[in-house]
């Protein structure tokens, strides 16, 4: 079917993302209960309020990666491997700079990142442990972000995906190793900084054999180049902190009012249904550097060859989700006691399926978030993810407020409404969008 529906550049990278997303689902179904086997409820709770840290410290990238990934695709649509070195050296440097400033407020508010989780004694110490090595990791990821970016843009989006999967194995593996052998929760840190040397080093062995640029070079900076990575970028990292905020929010309000061995089922549940996700909406990633590419110079001919792949887009949409997540809908439960065994909690069904149905949503909305990106209209995405955190956080505030308790389907809840409401606009804006760019 995809190949009926897209060209062969597009097909190839689509595939891509949907084989390595299988492979991502399956290294996150090992990798689950290996983690609650040594370290339980509560201790992997820990980790993941360290990678909630992580998480706001990704958004000193700014953005960048996203604008590099789309710059790159109009460069490389144009041949232009000059034009392609500037704004890679350019963002590599603008991303040392806010990395260094993300690095720097993490160690200095460091107890009172901490503080606010309400986490025992121990955890605590824990944590105020690991932190400094968090941020000191979230320096060097935008870095490995950013060149994966890099080799997307340049039209082997199969080969960063591929490298990214790799990645997370390798993560999965190293850590897995240092659990058996008694080492504890920092074995998961150590984990993903393997991970990330992999896939700098794969990436940029990738880039070289693709375009053969020359990235460390001072005469390849360029302000002009600079400025407009930054326009692009801040338009994304607008959403992006908006976006990040949602899940971190929810962690510390359920830290908070349902105590921290419950952020590891909202965590399945979260992570669980957007793998599911991301079966299809991966191979839908390859629409933006695509879309890029056709539309640098807006002729009648890019238009339609936009729309085209909009629509079909929405069509692969519908044939694949719609049995893929019936069928999960279904089966849920006794494959979550197959999955987890002794780990089940009775808890983790209704707020999964929730979960589900919300993503299956948000995918709606998904052909339209990267039309948009590709046209360049990315303040209507910025006003997509205002509408999705607000709104989830305004029902969860509100049940606070009033109930002062609040539990993981109720949270479960809150993003469904938010993400049906954001699929809507975000459909309807492209379908404005695209109609007006026809008629120019």
């Amino acid at each position: 079917m995809i190949r009926k529906l897209f060209s062969s550049r597009l097909r190839i990278n689509m595939v891509s993302g949907v084989v390595t997303t299988v492979i991502n689902t399956a290294v996150l179904a090992v990798a689950y209960p290996i983690y609650l086997h040594f370290l339980g409820y509560e201790k992997y709770g820990v980790w993941l309020v360290l990678a909630t840290v992580l998480t706001f410290a990704q958004l000193g990238d700014l953005g960048i990666s996203q604008a590099v990934m789309k710059l790159v695709a109009e460069e490389y649509g144009r041949n232009d491997i000059k034009g392609i070195q500037r704004y890679v050296t350019t963002s590599l440097a603008l991303l040392c700079v806010s990395g260094t400033i993300a690095l720097v407020m993490i160690l200095l508010f460091k107890t009172r990142i901490i503080a606010l989780f309400k986490l025992s004694d121990d955890d605590a110490r824990t944590a105020s442990w690991l932190l400094p090595y968090i941020g000191i990791f979230s320096v060097y990821f935008f870095i490995v972000h950013a060149l994966n970016a890099v080799l997307s843009g340049l039209g082997r989006m199969d080969l960063a995906n591929y490298i990214q999967s790799a990645g997370r194995v390798v993560s999965v593996t190293v850590a897995g190793i240092l659990l058996y052998d008694g080492r504890g929760i920092e074995s998961l840190l150590i984990g993903s900084a393997f991970s990330a040397v992999f896939i700098h080093v794969a990436s940029l062995i990738c880039i070289q054999r693709t375009a053969n640029i020359h990235i460390l070079q001072l005469r390849n900076l360029d302000i002009q180049r600079g400025n407009r990575i930054l326009r692009f970028g801040g338009a994304v990292f607008g959403g992006a902190v908006i976006n990040m905020l949602l899940s971190p929010f929810n962690k510390l309000m359920l830290s908070r009012y349902a105590g921290v061995s419950a952020i590891p089922i909202y965590e399945i549940a979260y992570n669980g249904s957007m793998q599911v996700r991301a079966l299809i909406e991966v191979g839908l990633r390859a629409m933006m550097p695509e879309i890029s590419r056709i539309g640098r110079d807006m002729t009648k001919y890019a238009k339609d060859r936009i729309s085209q792949i909009y629509r079909r887009a929405m069509k692969l949409v519908f044939l694949f989700g719609i049995p893929m997540y019936g069928g999960l809908l279904i089966l849920l439960t006794p494959l979550l006691k197959l999955w987890l065994r002794q780990k089940f909690v009775g808890e983790l069904p209704i707020s999964f399926r929730i979960m589900l149905i919300s993503t299956f949503l948000s995918l709606l909305g998904v052909p339209a978030y990267y039309t948009l990106l590709g046209i360049g209209m990315v303040r209507y995405t910025l006003i997509a993810h205002i509408i999705l955190s607000v709104v989830s956080a305004l029902i969860v505030l509100t049940i606070v407020s009033i109930w002062r308790n609040i539990s993981v389907e109720t949270v479960s809840w809150a993003i469904l409404t938010a993400t049906a409401v954001t699929s809507l606009y975000l459909m309807q804006q492209n379908k404005r969008r695209l109609l007006k760019t026809r008629r120019e």
